[in-house]
């Protein structure tokens, strides 16, 4: 079986178990775990941050970052089609009260004008007042797009002189460093908070840390206790995290190549099925009518592939297959393109 579903379906390697196997561990609750505040402390280094917290998911750490920088009743903006607004199942809104204002993009592609342009700044009572503009980088369901750091600048800028925060969903920022060069520290200084996952194209296992000031990651940590989410002797998983920072941020460009070298297989199969130039990163976007029943077509001959809509599938390369294997399911997704269309 090669699973293309996503990148978070990585197993953790050899280097991770025995780090795992060997931490040292404290109780986090009560800030005792000594190898979370590794984690945590060499994290927000690379961001150029104080302070950083280790929260099991990424849903978790954007939901605490949005939430540090909002209150009830307030707003924040973000594109149509970000990973707050679609895929983390209404929480700012259920759980902190927050509501949302989104714009339109072009595969996701932030254009810093159209969301400044939204913001509601000293208009109460009359409208509902903006608080927080988020960015995510590299973009999901845009198809793994790389946002362009100029726009960011200006977003950030813009975003400052507004007197509103800003929060990075950087779930995947690390393909982003991989294709742009720039440093971690480069993206801190536009954001108040980032949020950056460890378990996608990193390998690790479970985790994401949050990112920002230390009086901000201090009321974070006070809002996951609150939320249920304080956790024990987690430096088992941090050891992991670890690892992954350490050893896995040099090797994602080989996940992008292997995302070039599927949809290039898709295409020799079946051409014009996919758009080979705009695949950024390690996601392949599959427009195909029926996508459900195609996907489980595709499952009975060995491959797992995502369904993002009614028209839509979604392949994802990551560390645990490689270019070869993506080319030989290239050929497999291909044909079963090709004979649905016939």
């Amino acid at each position: 079986m090669i699973d293309l579903r996503s990148d978070t379906v990585t197993r953790p390697s050899d280097a991770m178990r025995e780090a795992m196997a060997a931490a040292e561990v404290g109780d986090d609750v009560y800030g005792e775990d000594p190898t979370v505040a590794e984690l945590e402390a060499e994290v927000a280094g690379l961001f150029g941050k104080e302070a950083g917290l280790f929260c099991a998911t990424g849903s978790l750490s954007n939901l605490l970052g949005v939430w540090l920088h909002t209150q009830p009743g307030y707003e924040v903006l973000c594109d149509s089609y970000a990973h707050i607004a679609r895929a983390e199942m209404g929480a700012h809104g259920a759980l902190s009260g927050v509501t949302m204002r989104t714009w339109g993009s072009d595969a996701g592609r932030l254009v810093a004008h159209d969301a400044l342009a939204m913001a509601a700044v000293d208009c109460r009572p009359y409208l509902v007042e903006t608080a927080c503009i988020e960015v995510e980088d590299t973009h999901n369901f845009g198809g793994g797009t790389v946002q362009d750091y100029d726009e960011l600048q200006k977003l950030s800028s813009g975003a400052r002189e507004l007197g509103l925060a800003t929060h990075l969903d950087g779930a995947r920022l690390a393909n982003a460093v991989a294709v742009t060069g720039r440093p971690l520290s480069d993206y801190g200084a536009l954001f108040d908070t980032v949020s950056f996952c460890l378990s996608k194209g990193l390998g690790a296992p479970v985790g994401t840390v949050l990112v920002g000031s230390a009086d901000e990651m201090a009321r974070a940590r006070v809002q996951r206790k609150r939320l249920g989410a304080g956790w024990r002797q987690a430096g088992v998983l941090a050891a992991a995290g670890l690892v992954a920072v350490r050893e896995n941020m040099t090797r994602i460009a080989d996940d992008h190549r292997a995302a070039a070298a599927l949809a290039a297989s898709i295409n020799e199969a079946c051409p014009g099925a996919v758009d080979e130039s705009a695949v950024e990163t390690n996601i392949v976007l599959i427009p195909v009518p029926g996508a459900p029943a195609v996907a489980r077509r595709l499952a009975e001959k060995g491959l797992r592939i995502s369904v993002l809509g009614p028209d839509a599938l979604r392949a994802v390369t990551h560390l645990d297959v490689t270019e070869g294997e993506c080319v030989a399911a290239g050929q497999v997704i291909g044909a079963e393109l090709a004979a649905a269309s016939a």
